[in-house]
C-alpha cells in the first residue's frame, strides 16, 4: 500500500459538480491498494500516518501529529500510486489491488482513523477534482511493501 500524504490548510474533493468531502488543516491522503495488501498494511500504516509529527509547535518545529492539532484526514483512493512506468511509455497496473480488495482496504483505513480524528472521504472509483492548499509544503509518501502473488518481487524503485 501507497499512501502520499500533504500536510493541508483546506482540501476537498468534487464530484460531478458537488463537495463529496471537505476538511480545513489536517492531512490529504492520496491512497494505492497493492496485491498483496490485507488488514496488517492497513493497521500499520494507518498508526504511522496518526503519529507522524509534521504539523508545527510553538517554536514551529515539526513536533505535533494530526491529532494533537485537532485536524482532520481527506482520504481519496488513487491506484495510479501503483503505477509501474519503469518499461515503456505506459504505466503498468498490475501491482495494483484488484477494485474490491482495494475498496475493502480503503474503507478499513478509514475506519482505523476515523477512531481517532475526522475522516472525510472522496468517492471510490468516481473521476474525481481534488483540490488543496498544501501547508509548507509538506508531502511524504508511506508505504508498506507486500510480497505480491505473481509479483516481480523488486521494489518500485529498483
Amino acid at each position: 500500500m501507497r499512501i502520499l500524504i500533504q500536510r493541508v490548510s483546506e482540501a476537498r474533493v468534487v464530484v460531478g459538480g458537488q463537495t463529496v468531502g471537505q476538511i480545513g488543516l489536517g492531512l490529504l491522503a492520496l491512497v494505492g491498494a497493492a496485491r498483496g495488501d490485507d488488514e496488517a498494511v492497513v493497521g500499520f500504516l494507518a498508526e504511522k500516518m496518526l503519529g507522524l509529527r509534521i504539523f508545527g509547535d510553538d517554536q514551529g518545529k515539526m513536533n505535533l501529529s494530526v491529532g494533537e492539532i485537532g485536524g482532520a484526514i481527506l482520504l481519496v483512493s488513487q491506484f495510479t500510486l501503483l503505477g509501474d512506468c519503469r518499461r515503456g511509455r505506459r504505466p503498468s497496473f498490475a501491482g495494483a489491488a484488484e477494485p474490491a480488495l482495494a475498496e475493502c482496504l480503503f474503507l478499513s483505513l478509514g475506519r482505523r482513523l476515523e477512531a481517532s480524528v475526522p475522516v472525510s472521504y472522496g468517492r471510490f472509483g468516481a473521476h474525481m477534482a481534488v483540490s488543496l492548499v498544501n501547508d509548507g509544503p509538506v508531502t511524504f509518501m508511506l508505504e508498506k511493501v507486500t510480497a505480491s502473488p505473481g509479483g516481480d518481487g523488486q521494489s518500485p524503485s529498483s
